[in-house]
């Protein structure tokens, strides 16, 4: 397997792309309607984490088995489930068509919740900016549904792997980093990755999606069949937004792990 990389820069705008080749992922079924909680399965009393829907661009409404354990909020068009106390509840979205999915969320305390240290050890940077990314996610599966390709679900690893490459403010790719980033943050295989970076940061997710949607080789890593789980990271700093993308390619290897 090799190693391919697309790197062009301009002065304060740079779109930038790299891709490990990897063994083509095999097809596999997938439920209706596609929950997953940016900050996993397992929450700490007091914590909020994002819910991830798909397919997107689609009303859903979303409802907590035991509401005094998680509840579930509505933030602008995005989902939050809130920890409440100790226990179990399963979280269901559902459309107006009746099609349902859902998945379990356990609430545990903070002397019981199993250790995690993130790559960038510091916890609150990775979740800056997390309207953005979500909208990142939701522009980027939509482009993948209309080019005929599977939506993907979001994986912590990658969500912080790229959230740490991005607040590094790189204008170019720097591989080894980006590889060490996303095997300290526990991916175990080979990704692929846009970065794009432009002046101004409003409309931020919109612009960095159309920046990889008129870009060939970028619109090719974003639409990759192969690819099964998504994180992207989004930093501003002084008037000037960095974005990343990267996109998990099972069964393949990461180099610089």
């Amino acid at each position: 397997m090799t190693s391919i990389k697309k790197r062009t820069t301009a002065a304060l705008t740079a779109a930038i792309l790299a891709t490990n080749l990897a063994i083509p992922a095999t097809a596999a079924g997938a439920p209706t309607i596609r929950m997953s909680s940016y900050k996993g399965s397992i929450l700490e009393v007091g914590e909020r984490s994002g819910l991830i829907i798909g397919p997107s661009g689609t009303d859903y409404t979303v409802t907590s088995s035991d509401p005094d354990t998680v509840a579930v909020e509505q933030v602008l068009t995005f989902w939050v489930a809130v920890a409440k106390a100790e226990g179990t509840a399963e979280i269901t979205a559902s459309n107006s068509t009746g099609e349902c999915g859902s998945m379990t969320l356990t609430v545990s305390s903070a002397d019981s919740a199993p250790l995690e240290v993130p790559a960038s050890g510091d916890s609150a940077g990775l979740t800056d900016n997390m309207e953005i990314r979500q909208e990142m996610i939701r522009l980027i599966n939509q482009t993948r549904k209309a080019n005929g390709v599977s939506e993907l679900p979001v994986n912590e690893a990658l969500m912080n792997a790229a959230q740490v490459c991005s607040n590094q403010r790189y204008t170019w790719h720097h591989a080894p980093e980006e590889g060490q980033a996303a095997a300290e943050a526990g991916y175990p295989y080979g990704f692929g990755d846009n970065l794009t970076v432009f002046t101004g940061t409003a409309d931020a997710a919109r612009h960095a999606v159309d920046n990889w949607i008129n870009s060939p080789g970028h619109f090719e890593t974003m639409i990759d069949p192969r690819c099964d789980c998504i994180g992207v990271g989004v930093t501003q700093y002084d008037g000037i937004t960095y974005c990343y993308m990267f996109v998990g390619i099972p069964n393949s290897v990461n180099f610089y792990a």
